[in-house]
């Protein structure tokens, strides 16, 4: 089944140049990138965004980390896009991540992980329209 999932690139992974090297390994495993756009998030879009983990001990830093610096956010299209998606980055803890994934070759840490993804069709649904208006997508 063709899906759409939301993929971000956090300001680790863009203050160290790797945009280009993260974007290949999607498009290398047959994911279309549909829409694309680099932006600093602000501190309230950040808090918007990763609300549902608002009642969590690392959600100031989550936010801190999130707005430290530009992300890219994508939307990325393919056949069982979300798993693949998932499966590309890793375990969010790079140390328990399986060897070449995202994770595993470029986070820094579990809060510098890299690289964020839709976890299920309907939380993609959710967060691309979080960022992207229907005429941005294509």
């Amino acid at each position: 089944m063709v899906q759409q999932t939301l993929s971000i690139i956090k300001p680790d992974g863009t203050q160290r140049n790797l945009v280009g090297k993260i974007v290949s390994r999607f498009e290398e495993a047959g994911l279309r990138v549909v829409a694309m756009k680099r932006k600093l998030m602000s501190d309230h879009e950040a808090k918007g965004f990763y609300a549902v983990h608002k009642d969590r001990p690392f959600f100031g830093e989550l936010v801190q980390m999130m707005t430290s610096g530009p992300v890219v956010i994508m939307v990325l299209e393919g056949e069982n896009a979300v798993l693949r998606n998932r499966e590309l980055m890793g375990a969010t803890d790079p140390s328990k991540a399986a060897a070449g994934t995202i994770r595993k070759d470029f986070a820094k840490s579990i809060g510098e992980n890299t690289v964020h993804g839709s976890d299920s069709p309907e939380n993609a649904r959710t967060e691309i329209q979080y960022f992207f208006s229907a005429t941005e997508i294509g």
